[in-house]
C-alpha cells in the first residue's frame, strides 16, 4: 500500500511539473505576441522606457489613427482578400484533383510524374526566367498574376493530399462503387471530397495564409497602385514613417518621440496585417491533427 501511495504521489509532482513546464512554454510563445497587442494601444513613451509590461499604459490610438487614415489600407485589403480567396479556390482546384490521380494505383505514370512535381522543389528557373514567363503570358501588372502563377499548386500541400488520399480512402470503396457505375469523376466529387473535409480545410488554410502574406508578387510584379496587396501597402506606411522618424532624429530631442510613435506605427501594422489570419486560425486548428498528421505519415 504504501508502494502505491508513493507511487502515486510520484505521478502526482511528475504531472504538476510538467503542467508547470508547459504553462511556462506558452507564456514564453504568447507574451511576445501579447506583448505587441499592448504595446500598440499604450504611450509610446511609456513603451520605450520598459513601463509596459503586462497591461497597456497610457491608451493611445495613435498608431492606427495613422494605419487607416491612409485611404490605400482599405485597397490593400480589398485586393488581399480577392487574392486570398480566389487564390486558395484556384489552389484547391488544381492540387486536389491532381493529388487523386496521382494517388491511383493503377495509374501507371503516377510515379514518373511525382518526380517532375518533386523535382521542382528543389530546383527551379530562377527570378528572371519566372518574371518572362509572366511577361509572355501578359500576367504583370493584373491582379491574375497572384492566382496563376509557378506556385498555384504546392508540391508540398500536393504530397500531403496525395498521401491522406492513400491513407484514408480504401481501394475497396472505389470498387464498389464501379459495380454501381460509378466514374472517377463521380467517385471523387461525391465521395473523396466530402471524406476529405480535414485535410481540405488545412490544406486551404495553408494557402490563404500564404495568400494573405505574399508580399513578393506584389513587389516584383505589380506598378499600379491599385493592385497593391495589403502587406504592400502596410510596408508604405512603415517605411514612410521610420523615414521621418529617422529625419526628425536629426532634429534634436523631438527625434525620439517620432521614433517612438514610428515604433507604435510598427506593432499597429503587425496587428493589422494579423489579425484576420488569428481570427480564422481556432476555427481550423481541430482538422490540422487529423488532416497533417495522417497525410504526412503514411501507416
Amino acid at each position: 500500500m504504501n508502494r502505491i501511495k508513493n507511487k502515486k504521489a510520484s505521478d502526482l509532482i511528475f504531472d504538476a511539473f510538467v503542467f508547470g513546464l508547459c504553462i511556462i512554454i506558452f507564456f514564453v510563445i504568447a507574451y511576445p505576441l501579447y506583448f505587441i497587442v499592448i504595446a500598440s494601444v499604450s504611450d509610446p513613451t511609456l513603451v520605450s522606457t520598459g513601463k509596459v509590461f503586462l497591461f497597456p499604459q497610457g491608451f493611445s490610438f495613435f498608431g492606427y489613427e495613422e494605419i487607416f487614415k491612409d485611404a490605400r489600407i482599405w485597397i490593400g485589403y480589398r485586393n488581399t482578400l480577392f487574392y486570398a480567396v480566389v487564390g486558395t479556390f484556384i489552389n484547391l482546384l488544381f492540387t486536389l484533383p491532381a493529388a487523386y490521380v496521382l494517388s491511383r494505383q493503377e495509374f501507371r505514370a503516377r510515379r514518373f510524374l511525382m518526380f517532375f512535381f518533386v523535382f521542382t522543389m528543389f530546383f527551379n528557373g530562377g527570378l528572371i526566367p519566372t518574371y518572362l514567363l509572366m511577361k509572355d503570358l501578359s500576367l504583370i501588372d493584373t491582379p491574375w498574376v497572384f492566382i496563376f502563377n509557378p506556385l498555384t499548386v504546392n508540391v508540398f500541400n500536393l504530397i500531403i493530399t496525395r498521401t491522406f488520399f492513400e491513407s484514408n480512402i480504401p481501394n475497396e470503396m472505389y470498387e464498389a462503387a464501379t459495380i454501381d457505375g460509378c466514374s472517377h469523376f463521380k467517385f471523387f466529387s461525391k465521395i473523396v471530397l466530402p471524406l476529405s473535409k480535414a485535410v481540405i480545410s488545412v490544406i486551404g488554410l495553408y494557402y490563404l495564409v500564404w495568400h494573405w502574406n505574399d508580399f513578393f508578387t506584389g513587389l516584383i510584379y505589380i506598378r499600379n497602385y491599385d493592385l497593391q496587396p495589403l502587406q504592400i501597402v502596410l510596408r508604405d506606411i512603415l517605411l514612410s514613417n521610420q523615414v521621418f522618424a529617422e529625419g526628425a532624429g536629426s532634429g534634436g530631442t523631438g527625434g525620439g518621440y517620432a521614433q517612438r510613435y514610428a515604433d507604435q506605427i510598427k506593432y499597429g501594422v503587425i496587428i493589422v496585417s494579423s489579425l484576420p489570419i488569428l481570427i480564422l486560425y481556432p476555427f481550423i486548428q481541430k482538422y490540422f491533427e487529423k488532416g497533417v498528421l495522417i497525410g504526412s505519415v503514411k501507416g
